[in-house]
């Protein structure tokens, strides 16, 4: 066996309908296996906020060693993963095919599901990622509900925290009274080109910010690729985050049996956002490994960025893109890198004319639901400062990610560092995408 990392890393099956994938014992056992050898090598000491509690427990115990940390205290180390993924395909020299099989991010997955099982996730968390039903609710009283979810209303943000355990100062998504599933343009989707694209809109995209749709149709369209919008449903990340994965095996099941119809009629599967993506390509393969829709559509799935570079490099673009008004600082999302695509969105950009940009590849700190919560926000602040220095220290007009809420999350690092906000980064602008379908001359930073 070589040194680890030298090898592209390979991940195993999720074998969560076995009774053994949840037994305490099982998984403290493995944990501990797990732990002993990142003490031993502390390589990601400085990735999230699980390796630093791991390392503290241990050398704050009193051999110093695993052996006299409690298994109760683990609760702590499993709690700060957000499964980015970082760890497994960026630092870990033990991952497989290493004999020490070693995958942190699953690990914790599988502690989660535990406690799912045991019926330890609290019922308000649930209810925040319910994303669909938030977001039907949402729709017809759009401007009542960001109002009583706006940062600084003293009202309605006190009491949010209180039930539901929400940090009163996170930044939420705000709601939009027309999904992009509703609102989408029929008029820019006329084909002139061999292409046509499904675009699975992603329960963010419809019914947060429906202008990364729009801006996607719009240069697809431009570029003589035909569109149509599809959403079944959510692709369950949400719900991963916390362990529940029948729900998530359910919401691939119902989503993949609609996209392959799509498949089948000659259109290619283009995702919205990243973390959806990723779902899509990589995690639904290894919770459903015999469903045959969930592997058609993991192997004809597109990240919107991705997808864009693919037309550039095999068809060319379309004429008409012009310099912008200012640079980019563009952050590389942990979801967009775990797809092991390369940095598309940064390729994305490139293709402007005169660009300049300022990538930004360190850790934003949201971590999906994970950042927003009352016990995690300022240590979430604290990991993205980081990330949130460089994109201000950049000066850069334009701050964008392919993770809007991680954009926002930045957005909140750079106030808490004392800088003054220009209004170019407080807008709706968050997507990369946005930035390109702008230079095209199809949408602008007030849109």
């Amino acid at each position: 066996m070589s040194e680890g990392s030298l090898e592209a890393p390979t991940r195993h099956q999720i074998p969560w309908k076995e009774a053994d994938y949840t037994d305490p014992d099982k998984i403290d056992a493995e944990l501990r296996r797990v732990f002993d050898i990142c003490h031993g090598c502390r390589r990601c000491f400085n990735l999230c906020d699980s390796f630093p509690k791991l390392f503290d427990l241990i050398d704050e115990s009193t051999s110093g060693e695993l052996n006299t940390v409690e298994s109760k205290d683990f609760k702590s180390v499993v709690d700060a993963c957000t499964l980015c993924d970082m760890c497994f395909m960026t630092k870990c020299p033990y991952v497989p095919p290493h004999e020490f099989d070693l995958d942190f991010p699953h690990l914790m997955l599988r502690y989660r599901a535990m406690e799912f099982e045991q019926g330890k996730i609290g019922v308000a968390h649930r209810q925040i990622t319910q994303t669909d039903r938030n977001g039907k609710l949402a729709a017809p009283v759009a401007p009542l509900a960001n109002w009583a979810s706006k940062r600084g209303n003293g009202l309605t943000r006190p009491l949010m925290e209180m039930v539901a355990g929400i940090h009163k100062d996170a930044d939420l998504p705000k709601f939009t009274g027309q999904p992009f599933d509703k609102r989408a343009s029929k008029e820019s989707t006329a084909p002139s080109g061999n292409r046509k694209a499904a675009l699975y809109a992603t329960c963010f995209v419809n019914y947060n910010n429906p202008q990364i749709g729009e801006a996607t149709q719009a240069i697809l369209a431009k570029n003589g690729v035909e569109t149509e919008i599809v959403y079944p449903s959510c692709c369950g990340m949400p719900q991963l985050e916390q362990g529940d994965i029948a729900r998530v095996a359910e919401n691939a099941r119902k989503v993949s049996a609609e996209l392959v119809q799509w498949i089948d009629k000659g259109y290619d599967i283009v995702a919205l956002v990243p973390s959806c993506a990723l779902m899509l390509k990589f995690e639904w393969p290894l919770i459903l490994p015999d469903d045959e829709n969930v592997k058609r559509l993991s192997e004809a799935t597109f990240d919107a960025a991705e997808y864009i570079v693919d037309i550039a490099k095999k068809e060319g673009l379309a004429d008409g893109l012009e310099s912008l008004d200012g640079s980019v600082s563009l952050h590389l999302a942990c979801h967009a890198r775990a797809q092991n695509m390369g940095p598309k969105a940064a390729e994305m950009l490139r293709l402007i004319p005169d660009v300049e940009i300022d990538v930004v590849e360190r850790c934003s700190g949201h971590g999906g639901s994970w950042g927003i919560m009352k016990d995690n926000f300022e240590v979430a602040i604290k990991i993205g400062r980081p990330a949130a220095r460089k994109a201000m220290e950049s000066g850069a007009k334009y701050v964008v990610s392919e993770c809007p809420l991680a954009r926002e999350h930045m957005m909140q690092g750079i106030e808490k560092l004392g800088e003054e906000t220009p209004v170019e980064r407080a807008e709706i602008v968050q997507h990369p995408i946005q930035i390109l379908a702008q230079a095209y001359g199809l949408t602008n930073s007030e849109t």
